[in-house]
């Protein structure tokens, strides 16, 4: 079962988290070799989506890095949203790591 971890994200800027990769007993999982991938929809049943970038960024620690751009950002309305962030192992096993809903909020300045 996927953690539920909801996100904030400032329209028009970079955006970057870290998301741990736990068992039930909270130790680190190692996802060497494994392929991660995530995306933002509008809702559920929405048929357009913008992809996360995603990096195993330590993989013994079992950590992903994901990311959007300010360039991506700044193409989203602001409102929420809804993700999921899913990986697959080298036998095709796909696993559920994390899903929660994203606010995305207005900004003011320009440069």
């Amino acid at each position: 079962m996927a953690i539920v971890a909801n996100l904030v994200i400032d329209q028009g800027t970079d955006f970057e988290a870290t998301i741990d990769v736990t068992d039930q007993d909270g130790d680190a999982v190692n996802i060497t070799g494994f392929t991660v991938a995530g995306q933002i929809r509008k809702s559920y049943t929405s048929t357009t989506s913008i992809d996360f970038v995603t990096t195993v960024s330590d993989p013994n620690a079992g950590q992903v890095t994901i990311a959007l751009t300010d360039t991506t950002t700044a193409t989203m309305a602001s409102g929420r949203y809804v993700y999921d962030l899913e990986m697959l192992d080298s036998a095709g096993k796909r696993t559920r790591i994390v899903e929660g809903q994203v606010e995305v909020t207005p900004g003011v300045t320009q440069i």
